[in-house]
């Protein structure tokens, strides 16, 4: 019987509907998946005038910059969604608003190594990938016309990247998106009513039930929301409460990374390296959300597509109940 789940931070409803998995090529999304390595590929070492100067980079061997010789770079995106030189301007349009693209586009180019084929993540790379984004959050954060900082990962041509060279992106907004606003408006209207940090309780509360808990370690759980919008989608918190990712301290990191890892090559086992999204939720610039407010990480891999329904309702089908997919994970 398929069944409503309302999600408690931000009140989006989900269906959760299993008879939706029995339908022919459900999970089939076939698309053409080249990771031969091209020569022109703008994020392998030697091409590095294809990119604009790097803003940060991982040099072991101090080479110079904007050269061969790193582990990991950071570098302005070529064609920015938003650009960071002009005044920030608001203005209208007879009753329509609008404000001056002001921003920030940057690319962490999060290895030299252009993969041949999709082998295991490593805990390394993604600790030097979460170490590049919290220095650039820290940077970007001095500007005072930015009021929020995005990290994300597009993997694979059907979660929106164009290269196949192992990357993630920065994005500075002059303005709190929609979906972070509704997640701190749902998180202080738990706190004015119970004084507690609504996902400090989903924590707790799923610790103890252990039907949509994954795996922990001393400082971040993994499990599944209890209304998840897509199949297999999973969260990752931070167990000791926090708005700012920026103020993760290196041994959390290093926590974060090795448990990201192993959620990561899990997937990957279990539905043939599917291409996924992994956006990083964390506190506006201007932090006044630090009592009730707790950063954590979307994990979302694209194995069907949004369509009409939920266009047009803004509810999502789910076909896979979060406590099954939790338990095909485990078993991997």
């Amino acid at each position: 019987m398929p069944e409503l789940r309302k999600d408690p931070i931000t009140g989006t409803w989900v269906i959760i509907s299993e008879e939706r998995k029995k339908r022919p090529k459900y999970y089939q999304i076939v698309v053409n998946k080249d990771m031969s390595i091209p020569q022109n590929c703008p994020f392998c070492p030697g091409n590095e005038a294809m990119t604009p100067p790097e803003t940060y980079a991982l040099r072991p061997d101090h080479s110079p910059a904007n050269g061969p010789g790193w582990n990991l770079r950071v570098v302005p995106n070529k064609f920015p969604a938003l650009r960071i030189e002009g005044e920030l301007r608001k203005s209208g349009e007879g009753f329509y608003d609008k404000i001056s693209g002001i921003g920030a586009h940057e690319v962490i180019i999060e290895t030299s190594q252009h993969p041949e084929e999709r082998g295991d993540i490593g805990s390394i790379q993604i600790q030097n990938t979460l170490s590049a984004a919290r220095y650039r959050i820290m940077d970007l954060k001095k500007d005072t016309r930015f009021k929020y900082i995005m990290v994300f990962k597009n993997f694979g041509p059907t979660a929106g990247a164009t290269l196949a060279h192992s990357h993630s992106q920065i994005v500075a907004l002059p303005v709190v998106p929609l979906r972070v606003q509704e997640e701190i408006d749902g998180a202080q209207a738990h706190f004015d009513l119970k004084e507690r940090c609504i996902f400090c309780d989903i924590i707790q509360y799923e610790s103890e039930a252990d039907r949509r808990l994954l795996m922990e370690n001393e400082h971040f759980i993994v499990l599944a929301p209890y209304a998840p919008r897509f199949s297999f989608e999973l969260a990752v918190y931070p167990k000791r409460h926090n708005p700012a990712f920026e103020s993760t301290p290196d041994v959390e990191l290093e926590s974060l990374s090795s448990i990201l890892s192993e959620t990561l090559n899990k997937i990957s086992r279990l539905l043939n390296h599917p291409d996924y999204n992994l956006i990083i939720h964390n506190a506006p610039c201007q932090n006044n959300v630090g009592d009730f407010y707790h950063w954590h990480i979307e994990f979302m891999p694209v194995l069907s597509r949004v369509a009409g329904f939920e266009w047009g309702t803004g509810f999502y089908i789910n076909p896979i109940s979060p406590e099954e997919s939790v338990q095909s994970l485990k078993a991997v």
